[in-house]
This record gives C-alpha cells, sequence and structure tokens, in this order.
C-alpha cells in the first residue's frame, strides 16, 4: 500500500477527527508512530491545515467505523487511490535535479546520433524546450558532453525509435502520383453517371406512356365486347322470328288439312245418301 496524498495533512486530520488509534494512522500515512504521536501531542505538524481523506476519495466513513470498532484492523484506502504515487509517476515523467540538469547533454547525443530528428520530436522524447534544443544546436553551452539518454533513464529505446521513425517520415514525405488517370477515371465517371441518367430518364418515359397504352387497350376491349353483345343480340332476334313464322306456317297447314279432310267427309255422306 502507497501513502496518500500528503500524508501529513491526512494524519493531522484523522488524529484531530476520529478515534483511530496510532498505529493505525502511521501505517496508513506511512509516517512513524512516534510521529503521530508528536502530532497528537502538538509538538509536530501544529501549522499544518489537515486535509480529509474522505472529501479526496482516498477512505470511507465505513472503513474509518470498522477501524476504530477494532483496534487491530488496517485501514484500506479505495480502489481508486491505492497507487496514487505510481499514477502520478506515470502520467508525469519525475525527473530527479541530476537528471534534469543532464538533458542538454541528452540532446547533444541525440543530434550527434541522429541528425535528421526533428526538433519537436526531442521536445516530446525528453520533455524540454525548443530554445533549449537551439542553445544546444547552436553550441551555447560549454564544456558540454554527449551523454545517452537510456542510461540517464529520460527516455527508453522504443519511444527514441518511434521518434527517429516520425522525424524520417515527416522529413522525407512521399512523391505525388500524376492525377492524369485520376482525372481519366473522373471522365468515365461521368460518363458513367450521364448513362444513367438517361437510362433513369427513358425508364421514367416508358412508365408515363404505359398506364396510357393500358387504358387504350382497355376501351378497345370494352368497345369489341359492347359489339360483339349487340350483333348477339341481333342473331337472338332474328332466329326468335324466325321460329315465329315458322310456328305460324305450321299451324296454317295443320288448319288447311283439317278443313280438307272435313270436305271430304262430307262429300262422301253426300254420295252415301
Amino acid at each position: 500500500m502507497t501513502a496518500p496524498l500528503m500524508p501529513k495533512a491526512t494524519a493531522v486530520w484523522l488524529v484531530e477527527n476520529t478515534t483511530l488509534t496510532f498505529r493505525q494512522i502511521a501505517k496508513f500515512c506511512e509516517i512513524h508512530e512516534l510521529e503521530i504521536q508528536a502530532i497528537a501531542d502538538g509538538d509536530v505538524a501544529y501549522n499544518i491545515v489537515g486535509l480529509s481523506p474522505i472529501n479526496n476519495n482516498q477512505l470511507t466513513w465505513e472503513e474509518i467505523h470498522r477501524c476504530e470498532a477494532d483496534s487491530h484492523a488496517d485501514l484500506v484506502a479505495n480502489v481508486l487511490e491505492n497507487n496514487v504515487k505510481e499514477r502520478n509517476a506515470k502520467a508525469k515523467k519525475l525527473l530527479t535535479p541530476t537528471q534534469r540538469s543532464e538533458k542538454p547533454a541528452a540532446i547533444l547525443w541525440i543530434l550527434q546520433q541522429f541528425p535528421n530528428i526533428i526538433d519537436s520530436q526531442i521536445a516530446k522524447l525528453l520533455g524540454t524546450t525548443k530554445p533549449t534544443i537551439a542553445k544546444v544546436r547552436n553550441k551555447g553551452y560549454e564544456d558540454l558532453k554527449p551523454k545517452n539518454p537510456m542510461t540517464l533513464g529520460l527516455c527508453d529505446e522504443i519511444s527514441l525509435e518511434k521518434a527517429v521513425s516520425v522525424s524520417e517520415a515527416l522529413s522525407n514525405p512521399k512523391p505525388k502520383t500524376k492525377k492524369k488517370p485520376a482525372k481519366k477515371a473522373k471522365k468515365t465517371k461521368v460518363a458513367a453517371k450521364k448513362k444513367t441518367v438517361k437510362t433513369k430518364t427513358t425508364k421514367t418515359a416508358a412508365k408515363k406512356t404505359a398506364p396510357k397504352s393500358k387504358a387504350v387497350k382497355t376501351k378497345t376491349a370494352t368497345k369489341k365486347t359492347a359489339a360483339k353483345k349487340t350483333v348477339t343480340k341481333a342473331k337472338t332476334a332474328k332466329a326468335a322470328t324466325t321460329k315465329t313464322t315458322a310456328k305460324k306456317t305450321t299451324k296454317t297447314k295443320t288448319a288447311a288439312k283439317k278443313a280438307a279432310a272435313k270436305k271430304t267427309t262430307k262429300k262422301a255422306t253426300a254420295k252415301k245418301k
């Protein structure tokens, strides 16, 4: 477990606001137990303002009450605060004063080994500024000897190689390709678009004419059916008239035959008498 941020101020707050033992506070803040006792007596850190670990999300009241009930228990920090120092060290490259003073020597070594590297990549790699890099280039430092920044702990090999590759890519850009084939491709695309527009217009025109032709066809079909109906009606009327005339002729013939038969019977009876 790592100490919280501002451990003495945190210890002052815990001594003033909790009933935790000196051992528990000392173990949580990574301070000696005798120093915690001196803080409680007012001999040490009397001018330090207490810092609440609850407001900083380092502890919770439940954890404090648990340890107050059990004097043998140890305070456990929140998950987000367990490795505060390690996370800060990763986020910020914490350097010693000797490392900071040796940055110009590391810049000189990089310039000698990689003369084509860009100043912005050196500044990003070592955490320095462009004026210091320009001063090293112009030999503004006296009796400056180059030193490997990897041995000094200012950077690692992977980040150095990455900076060199980025600077080479920026200093030697790729040649531009000719745009003539691209223009031809654009022309073919425009021609294809025109063809598609023409086909679309012809399709729409065909769709517009298609319903008209369908209406004309339906009209002609209805006319034909009406003519057929009239013809069939005329035929049926003729057939009916012919039937009636035939019936009349048959009736007249049968009536004539009957009359003739009656006459013959009358003549025969007259002769017998």
